[in-house]
């Protein structure tokens, strides 16, 4: 374990899983509580649901109320940029998303994730201008909304948020996106590749922001039973590097997000494999002891 105090947070890709009832949740934790009681046992989780439909302000606002303090989100773009529209003419589309409420996670506010289509491939002017609309800052995001939503009226209370940066990832599929020139254009605009383990899919492993945002999908040829420790061990090592700065080409700490969606058991296995490498990065302190760890079998 790395003596730097640089994060590493730890999730999973969601909370509302049926597979987690009876595993993750005990009988006890109603739907209505399980937002919170995943966060009080896992450091950061991952909003799906912002992918399917724009959300209000108030759903972010309650999310944040029902997470402690030090917790982090991370939460995935509109599919109507990323899939719909394909990244074409994102401005209005990218606006429209983030006056829904995004920004009232507050200091709780972590990457937001973009996902696009495996049948997308590399169109490196597209690509540029999408980059180029991501606002960096709260303030450039209030600027984009009043700019693109035909004067719609702006929830005061993202008006009175104080400015932080706005850390964005973006997510590719198509084996176009192999390419020297999309990992310039994610550096030119701070934006990080997000690393996954699919062999499906590119296998980029470019530094290209001040962070790393890894997805584990699940490989169930590789692990079909999920990731033993040995696994998790290598990545944990390999995190220390990033968040220490030790294997990083510029040797500058990185923060590190990692999110889990483990394929076998409908996901089941998935918060007890974040809980284990968050342990094994941040040793046993890095965890809240569940007061019954529940049996996968």
């Amino acid at each position: 374990m790395t003596e730097s105090v640089t994060p590493v947070w730890v999730g999973t890709c969601g909370w509302s899983k049926p597979a987690w009832r009876g595993t993750f949740y005990d009988d006890t934790v109603k739907q209505r509580e399980q937002l919170k009681f995943a966060s009080k046992y896992l450091k950061s989780l991952e909003i799906n649901s912002t992918f399917h439909g724009l959300k209000e302000p108030k759903d972010f606002l309650s999310w944040r109320a029902q997470t402690p303090d030090g917790f982090m989100f991370s939460i995935k773009g509109h599919r109507e940029v990323t899939h719909e529209q394909a990244l074409r003419n994102p401005e209005r589309n990218v606006a429209a998303f983030f006056a829904s409420g995004v920004p009232l996670l507050d200091d709780k506010f972590g990457p937001v994730l973009w996902q696009i289509s495996e049948h997308y491939a590399y169109n490196p002017e597209v690509v540029d201008r999408f980059l180029a609309a991501l606002p960096q800052t709260v303030a450039e995001a209030r600027v984009l909304i009043r700019q693109n939503t035909a004067g719609a009226k702006i929830d005061r209370r993202i008006l009175e948020l104080p400015n932080r940066r706005i850390r964005h990832a973006f997510e590719v599929r198509h084996p176009s996106f192999d390419n020297p020139r999309f990992i310039e254009q994610l550096r030119r605009h701070d934006v990080a590749a997000v690393m996954t383990n699919s062999p499906e899919w590119p296998e980029i492993r470019e530094l290209t922001s001040d962070f790393v945002y890894l997805r584990f999908h699940g490989d169930v040829r590789r692990n079909p039973d999920g990731y033993d420790d040995a696994t998790l061990a290598e990545w944990s090592e390999q995190i220390d590097g990033w968040r220490s700065g030790r294997t990083a080409p510029d040797r500058q700490p990185r923060e590190v997000y990692v999110y889990f969606d483990n394929p076998e058991g409908g996901g089941a296995s998935s918060p007890f494999t974040a809980r284990r490498l968050q342990q094994l990065v941040d040793g046993d302190d890095g965890v809240e002891p569940m007061p019954v760890q529940p049996s996968l079998f």
